[in-house]
């Protein structure tokens, strides 16, 4: 899933349009699977990383945003980066025998489908400095079996946004969902565009149809992946736009295009201090969210950079570079001390409140094993989730029929 990527400059020239390193694939060579690292020795000189756009700057965009050079002017590890445009790219790479990438910041429906099929290995947090300052909550979120394997990056929720002029204040994700309530803004509807959306819809269906029994959002039946495919049919004509980049949702509603719909609190930051009567709620059904984390790959090549890497992420200044550039939550609230980041900014962005992350259901990549302890491959898998996504917001082509 695509994040804020280069959010203030972006944003800022999307509202007044409103009116407001090369990569560096080493062959492989035939090896066994890398194990869990037990103590860190010297750098090996090189680490190759796959990211997806704008998780990680070397001043290429901006010369002023740059937290790779100096990590690699501290440890000797010249960083490789190969930049993949979709989750399902990022995925790939990482699958391939021919490639030996050390890391990779994966998004929730990469992350866990890696672990699962044993591309990446735990990760030793006594060998990653400032691990325990990093939010409890998201610690947790990549742990199996008592092991790690995955370090917190950066984080967010997925809020209903409207219009202060236009909607009255929703309590509910009924005022997308519910055909009855969603007519009255038909074509002023934005959602995001992804598969990992339909949790929404299955959120919503939990409070309002009690016999498809939904617990997790994430972990859906059949039967219940097929409910909330039919609640974004029927959402589907009233709804104007599907965003990917962030900065769409901030133009359809900079714009006057949208006034109601989904986002996150990277949007509303943007469009409030802007000046446009923008705000965001937590529906009473709850509300969603993600991670990106960084992972080792099985295959790594340079373990030692590697970990120095994640001890360079993790650390207060970086997360701090990190979350203004990318208008995301760091991962490390000690990034909001002193001064390292603007008033304001974390409290928009809710780093550090307790009672706001126990309140959002977490992302994890849909699996056949319902949550993952479900010993019957009772579910649905991410693909199956992609087709019903697909289904239930693309325009069906309806061939025409044959002369009698």
């Amino acid at each position: 899933m695509a994040r804020a990527r280069a959010a203030g400059a972006l944003a800022a020239a999307v509202v007044a349009a409103a009116g407001l390193a090369a990569c560096s694939d080493d062959a492989a060579e035939p090896v066994g699977a890398a194990r869990v690292a037990s103590t860190l020795g010297p750098g090996e000189g090189m680490l190759n990383l796959v990211t997806m756009p704008g998780s990680i700057e070397s001043g290429g965009t901006d010369p002023r945003v740059d937290w790779v050079t100096p990590f690699q002017e501290r440890t000797g590890c010249k960083v490789g980066l190969k930049v993949a445009k979709t989750p399902e790219e990022m995925a790939g790479l990482m699958r391939d025998a021919d490639r030996r990438y050390d890391g990779v910041a994966a998004p929730p429906e990469v992350a866990g489908r890696l672990i699962d099929e044993k591309q990446v290995v735990p990760v030793n947090t006594d060998l990653v400095d400032g691990y325990k300052k990093l939010e409890p909550k998201l610690r947790g979120l990549l742990e199996r079996d008592g092991k790690h394997y995955g370090i917190p990056y950066v984080w967010g929720s997925n809020l209903l946004m409207y219009d202060t002029r236009t909607v009255p204040p929703p309590v509910s994700w009924a005022a997308i969902f519910d055909p009855g309530q969603a007519r009255r803004y038909s074509g002023r509807i934005i959602m995001r565009d992804s598969p990992l959306a339909i949790a929404e819809a299955a959120l919503y269906l939990k409070g309002g149809d009690r016999k498809l029994k939904i617990r997790d959002p994430y972990s859906l039946t059949p039967k219940q992946l097929a409910a909330a495919g039919r609640v974004l049919a029927r959402q589907r004509p009233h709804v104007g736009e599907y965003w990917e980049p962030p900065a769409d949702a901030v133009s359809a509603f900079a714009g006057g295009r949208a006034v109601l719909g989904q986002a996150w609190p990277y949007q509303a930051d943007v469009l409030s201090r802007a000046g446009r009567p923008v705000r965001s709620v937590i529906p009473a059904e709850g509300v969603t969210g993600w991670m990106d984390a960084w992972l080792i790959g099985a295959r790594a090549q340079h373990p030692n950079c590697m970990y120095q890497w994640l001890q360079w992420t993790a650390s207060p200044d970086v997360q701090q570079q990190v979350a203004e550039w990318t208008g995301v939550a760091p991962a490390n609230p000690q990034a909001c001390s002193g001064d390292r980041l603007r008033s304001g900014f974390c409290a928009a962005y809710r780093v550090g409140d307790r009672n706001h992350l126990e309140k959002i259901v977490f992302a994890h990549a849909p699996s056949k094993a319902c949550g993952g302890k479900s010993k019957k491959n009772d579910c649905t898998d991410y693909a199956e989730w992609t087709k019903v996504w697909i289904e239930a917001t693309r325009p069906q082509t309806v061939k025409p029929q044959a002369k009698p």
